[in-house]
Order: C-alpha cells, then sequence, then structure tokens
C-alpha cells in the first residue's frame, strides 16, 4: 500500500508549518573543514531567524549536543540528538505527508550522498526513520534515491524538478522516467510531472529545482534567470522558462511566471558558488531570503523587493547566503518542513 491509497499527500511548502528541522553541520564532512566556526555561525543565524517565526527542531550529533544547547536561549527550539555526517536536512530527511483529517504521515527516501559524491553516508540515511519514530509518525519506505531539493509541490497535484537530477543515472539507474514519475506519484500524491532540463551552472547536486523555481502559489512560479549571454546559466535558465511557458499544471492552468535574476558570478577556490535567491524558505507568516551582499548587493535589493511584493502578507526576513555557500547550498537546503496536522483545506 501506497501513501496514496491512504489520502496522504505532500503539501505546499507556504501551508502552516508544526516546526521546521534543521541539523547541525559536522566539521568532519564539509567541504572545507576550516569554514567549520563561520559555517556554524551562519546556522545559528539561520536557526535564530527561523525560531522568530515557528518552533525549531535541530537536529545533533550526540558528543556535540551540550555545546550546541549552550549557544540558544530561546524557549521555541529544542535539540533532538541523532548522529549524522551531512547538514543538508532537506535532502536527507523526511517528506512529511498529510491527509484529510490532518494526520501526518513521512516518506523515508533512499539517500546516496548526491549520487555517491560523499561518502560514507549511512548515518545520514538513517536520519528519517528515526525523525519520524522519536515524533510517532506513520512511515512510508520508498524504494527510490531521492532528496527533497530535487522536488517542489504546489499542493493541487503538480510537481516540478529537473531531468538533470532525477533522471541521473547516479541516482536510479535502473529506472525509467515512467517509472521514476508513477514512484512520485503514489508516494506524493501528485499528479502531474513539469520536467525542466538542468540547474544552475556548478550546482554540485546536479540540477536541484530548489536552486532554479519554485511554485509562488497554485498556478504561479517562480524563476531565477539570467541576463548574460557570456554565462552558461543564460542558455540554461532560457530553456527552462520556455518550458514553463508552454506548461500547463494539472488543473489545466498556464503559468504566471515572475523572474527574479541571479545574483553576479562568484567563485571560491576556482569553483563556482550556486547562488540562488530561490533558496528561500517559507516559514509560518514570512520568508527567509539568502542574500550576498557585496557586489550582489543590487540584486539583493531587486528580490527582496520582488518576494514583498510577491507575498505581500509575509515578512521577508533576510540572513547571510555566504556563510554557508561555500558548502554548496542555502537555507532551503538546510530546512525541512513539518506540516501543521491544524491545517485547513490542503486536500
Amino acid at each position: 500500500m501506497y501513501p496514496k491509497d491512504f489520502n496522504y499527500k505532500m503539501p505546499a511548502e507556504w501551508t502552516t508549518h508544526e516546526r521546521t528541522f534543521i541539523s547541525w553541520p559536522v566539521k568532519d564532512s564539509m567541504c572545507y573543514p576550516e569554514n567549520h566556526e563561520s559555517v556554524c555561525l551562519g546556522y545559528k543565524e539561520f536557526i535564530r531567524a527561523i525560531a522568530e517565526f515557528e518552533p525549531v527542531t535541530v537536529i545533533v550529533n550526540h558528543k556535540e549536543l551540550q555545546n550546541v544547547q549552550r549557544l540558544f536561549h530561546e524557549s521555541n527550539i529544542e535539540f533532538l540528538p541523532i548522529d549524522h555526517s551531512d547538514a543538508w536536512l532537506r535532502d536527507n530527511g523526511p517528506t512529511f505527508l498529510i491527509d484529510e483529517k490532518g494526520t501526518l504521515a513521512g516518506v523515508n527516501w533512499n539517500f546516496n550522498a548526491w549520487g555517491g559524491k560523499y561518502a560514507p553516508w549511512d548515518l545520514d540515511d538513517k536520519v528519517t526513520p528515526k525523525i519520524l519514530d522519536h515524533f510517532n509518525i506513520r512511515k512510508f519506505d520508498a524504494p527510490i534515491v531521492l532528496e527533497g531539493g530535487s522536488i517542489h509541490v504546489d499542493g493541487e497535484g503538480t510537481l516540478i524538478s529537473t531531468e538533470e537530477c532525477l533522471l541521473n543515472p547516479n541516482r536510479n539507474p535502473k529506472l525509467s522516467r515512467e517509472e521514476i514519475e508513477n514512484h512520485l506519484k503514489h508516494y506524493i500524491n501528485i499528479e502531474k510531472i513539469i520536467w525542466l532540463k538542468n540547474g544552475l551552472d556548478g550546482d554540485e547536486t546536479d540540477g536541484h529545482i530548489d536552486n532554479i523555481a519554485c511554485f509562488a502559489a497554485p498556478g504561479k512560479i517562480l524563476m531565477q534567470i539570467c541576463n548574460d549571454p557570456t554565462d552558461k546559466n543564460y542558455n540554461i535558465t532560457l530553456e527552462n522558462l520556455e518550458i514553463l511557458k508552454n506548461a500547463t499544471d494539472a488543473k489545466g492552468r498556464k503559468f504566471e511566471i515572475i523572474t527574479i535574476s541571479q545574483p553576479p558570478k562568484l567563485t571560491y577556490r576556482s569553483e563556482r558558488l550556486t547562488l540562488s535567491y530561490l533558496n528561500f524558505y517559507f516559514v509560518n507568516d514570512g520568508i527567509i531570503l539568502p542574500i550576498f551582499g557585496g557586489i550582489a548587493e543590487e540584486s539583493d535589493k531587486m528580490a527582496e523587493k520582488i518576494l514583498t511584493t510577491t507575498f505581500p502578507n509575509r515578512k521577508v526576513r533576510t540572513v547571510n547566503g555566504m556563510t554557508v555557500i561555500k558548502e554548496g547550498g542555502n537555507i532551503h537546503c538546510t530546512t525541512q518542513q513539518m506540516p501543521s496536522p491544524k491545517n485547513p483545506g490542503i486536500l
């Protein structure tokens, strides 16, 4: 039996959250362990920003529990000791589902560290079952490799992803596009998948959707674009934009597309940083937006203005996106939302 058989579905991220989960960074698994202190400061900022809007549960290794607890004094920040190697909980954490009665469930996807890039990942693959067990939430084990950052849903039957990621042979080499689609339909109860082609240049996740496009509402999509023809992202985003312009959602609607210009190109040790304003995170009555400063100051302001206009009933809370980006992701990558059982009218 699948979640769909019990009328569970994955709600849109903007529905009310019960809490946010976030994993504390682990020095031994970082790309640049010498930056551990500054990365931790970034996570500290993220956690406190989220806690302004909703409760936060920090997943932390047992041996670090007491030291991390001392960093926070907010009453709505709690700690759950679960050993892990990587701190990108969006990708190895549960995908939460909810039914018409408000009952929660969670999908336990297989996790292989973005196509086997960062061994070992055995601890990370066990995080989801431990979270669900701790909160006594029903678990559905999915037979495919999938990261949460590779999918976005509108809550009304439509999912967007990229071929570069979900169809990558380093995830599910024995599965066809149709077989992967069927798994998604059964496990998160969607009706239609819109396949974009590629993710941003330099994205080591092999093109996660949460850096290039996301739903702002049913029938409305935000997309990051590039206006420089000499930048590899120019053709990447142009092709994806054309796909969206010609697509319809599960309800047959054409999309309203809102574009946000990408930040200026930045590199670190000759590697391109995957800077994206669309790696923002919905919180209750707000949005946590990473900004990058310096030469990105003007594009930062424009991104904040666009999101404020798009979501007039939400407070846009900015955080320093440069603190963690060298490790490959940002605020959306670090978080996973648990929907509130009191969400009205999700199904």
